[in-house]
């Protein structure tokens, strides 16, 4: 196996390690972060770094860059403490991903980039029209993480909208995401489709391979 040991990563070249760095967690959930300023100025960001943090209260961390240059989400969220997550599909992948652009703050990525507003039960972030899973939040807590400046925002899930294409929402409550078109993301630019290989039941102590399948 190739080997690189803290000390080679850190003399790496930047872009090769950045780029080598993210990939190594693997597929990353690919979402479109909705925000919108005091003043109903709306902004949309592609992002990847969403994570389960809970289920009762329903709990989303996710991770923001340091705050050392202009972050529009991050300061939109701060001054309006909702935002929303939106997963992204086959169909708006190209749109998605040039939402990562440097765009100016005056500059809506909805616009610029052919995506929809949407504005869903009174709640004030924009959820994004073209996807087929929209999750509104309400900002809860912020970590800041002093390894590298970065800051996990915890928000807790006040809205979930799910499609109504049969099969997506389990009869158990869990999601085929493959049904309802769901991509996974791979470093920062590589896109994925995704589809089930297995699903197994609850493991308990003392159960033999066979009896997780269900």
């Amino acid at each position: 196996m190739r080997h690189f040991t803290a000390a080679d990563l850190g003399q790496l070249e930047k872009v090769y390690r950045l780029n080598l760095i993210n990939a190594i967690t693997g597929f990353k959930p690919a979402n479109l972060l909705g925000t919108a300023d005091a003043n109903g100025r709306t902004n949309l960001a592609i992002i990847s770094s969403v994570v389960h943090l809970g289920s009762n209260p329903a709990l989303l961390g996710l991770i923001m860059r340091p705050p050392s240059v202009e972050r529009h989400s991050y300061d939109n969220i701060r001054a309006t403490g909702c935002y929303t997550l939106n997963h992204v599909h086959e169909g708006i992948i190209k749109a998605a991903h040039y939402t990562s652009a440097n765009f100016p703050r005056e500059v809506s990525e909805f616009d610029t980039c052919g995506l929809t507003p949407a504005y869903h039960d009174d709640f004030s972030a924009p959820y994004v029209q073209e996807s087929r899973l929209q999750i509104g939040l309400e900002l809860l807590q912020e970590l800041p993480i002093e390894a590298n400046g970065t800051i996990m925002l915890i928000g807790r899930v006040q809205h979930l909208y799910l499609p109504d294409t049969p099969g997506v929402l389990r009869p158990d409550g869990s999601l085929d995401l493959a049904a309802a078109g769901t991509v996974a993301l791979s470093g920062l630019d590589t896109y994925y489709t995704a589809q089930p290989v297995a699903r197994y039941g609850y493991a308990r102590p003392n159960q033999n391979l066979e009896e997780l399948d269900m």
